[in-house]
């Protein structure tokens, strides 16, 4: 079962710009050194008290061995770091329910 971690995290207006910058390198990084790991960058559209909210999703199969990796990668990046691991759901709908959902 494929899982996909999410890492969230805040961080000031201020130094919205060089975190961006040292997320997306960390990212490359680690997708270079792991085939078929994916990342992404998102960032909440509102600030709150100043922050920006900044969302890290890494997908491909994240195994235990990769979240050390991703999180030893990441150690030099803003923290506290959130971390929450997801995996796809494997059920079957129910009668009269559609499949995925799309947007």
């Amino acid at each position: 079962m494929q899982r996909r971690l999410y890492v969230y995290y805040r961080v000031s207006e201020a130094a919205l710009a060089a975190t961006v910058a040292a997320v997306r390198q960390v990212q490359a990084t680690l997708v270079a050194a792991h085939p078929g790991l994916h990342a992404e960058l998102l960032r909440r559209p509102e600030l709150r008290g100043g922050d920006v909210t900044l969302m890290e999703t890494y997908g491909g199969g994240v195994t235990p061995a990769l979240q050390a990796a991703i999180d030893r990668a990441a150690s030099a990046l803003p923290q506290p770091r959130h971390s929450e691991l997801f995996e796809q759901l494997d059920v079957a709908p129910s009668p009269g329910e559609s499949g995925p959902v799309r947007g």
